[in-house]
């Protein structure tokens, strides 16, 4: 099966053609073309994702990549004809930009004749282990051998901890109770007066910082739930520079950063030996920090279990990751409705 895969949750633009075949059994995924257009510059002097700027830059990059991706005349014509289904994402995500996508695909949907699906965003990150590259799985490795697992979902908007049984079943240990731990990031950043994107740019001043000159607390890091909580952690930063206003920013940054990650990594680590797991799956934006994927790795390691993290621009925000639950989404015959919900769960 050939998918057309769409996402425009926040501030990616994305397109990607997906190959997929195997089945629910052994999905295997090849990616044929894909595009992607940033937003980052339009948004950088707001320090942070306007919606209606998101949703009016969506309606004027799609067309454009749409165009990189099949071409023009019998060139786009031919393209189409291998099209089998479009996926587009309807949540979770700011809804001025999941409805340019939506309203977008339902436009080539009726154009080419093809059948279209609405796909979630975070069963696009939870199944991206899925895609090639992935680090920690070989190709061909049975599922058999990775499930069931503890998936932590990292991101802007969401910190989610899941047990997965299978690729249709999974049940929800614990989420954050205020900020997504991304969110917490790009919090910090600003607090740093460090340039948008804030995470990157945080994770970026880290890498110079003195490891174990300062100390931060780790919230939740002993509670017997599944929970997180970064608004504290945030908070301590805010006090922290107020009281010692010429502190090493990297010091500050490196500090914040092994607080957060290795809250994460210690609830990931307990609950992938409480449910017998035998992997732990990271997904979301976050899953591109350095930092955190050291301390999974090392939490895998210690526990004897794989360790799988898709690559670095499978983290963010994709469409290929959107075609892949759109398949995903057909086989297990799940079937969402082509409006946005920006509140959508997993």
């Amino acid at each position: 099966m050939i998918i057309l895969g769409i996402e425009t949750s926040c501030d990616e633009t994305a397109l990607a053609i997906l190959e997929c075949s195997g089945g629910i059994a052994s999905p295997r995924f090849k990616i044929l073309k894909e595009a992607v257009a940033s937003q980052v510059a339009i948004h950088r002097p707001f320090g942070g994702v306007v919606p209606n700027l998101a949703k009016r830059e969506h309606l004027a990059n799609l067309p454009v990549l749409e165009r990189q991706i099949f071409g023009t005349g019998a060139t786009a014509e031919k393209l189409w004809k291998k099209i089998d289904t479009i996926a587009v994402t309807v949540g979770p995500g700011l809804e001025p930009a999941l409805w340019a996508g939506i309203t977008f695909a339902q436009e080539l949907a009726k154009k080419h004749k093809k059948t279209l699906i609405g796909a979630n965003h975070l069963e696009g990150h939870l199944y991206s282990f899925l895609l090639p590259g992935t680090t920690g799985r070989r190709p061909g490795t049975p599922l058999s051998k990775i499930l069931p697992a503890a998936a932590l979902i990292v991101s802007g908007g969401h910190t989610i901890l899941l047990r997965v049984q299978n690729l249709k079943k999974w049940k929800r240990l614990g989420e954050t109770r205020d900020d997504a731990v991304g969110e917490a990031f790009d919090k910090v950043a600003r607090l740093l007066d460090l340039p948008y994107p804030g995470g990157p740019a945080l994770s970026r001043l880290a890498e110079s910082g003195r490891q174990g000159a300062i100390e931060f607390p780790q919230p939740m890091l002993h509670t017997r739930d599944y929970d997180f909580s970064f608004s504290g952690l945030k908070t301590a930063v805010l006090y922290y520079l107020k009281n010692n206003p010429k502190a090493d920013k990297a010091d500050v940054a490196t500090a914040f950063e092994h607080a957060a990650t290795g809250v994460l990594a210690t609830k990931a680590f307990r609950a992938a030996k409480e449910i017998g797991a035998r992997s732990i799956l990271l997904s979301g934006g976050v899953a591109a920090n350095t930092r955190l994927r050291r301390h999974i790795g090392a939490a895998a390691r210690k526990l004897g279990v794989a360790f799988l993290v898709a690559p670095r621009r499978y983290n963010t925000d994709n469409a290929v990751m959107i075609a892949a639950a759109g398949y995903m989404s057909l086989l297990r015959g799940k079937k969402l409705p082509l409006r946005a919900k920006g509140q959508l769960a997993i």
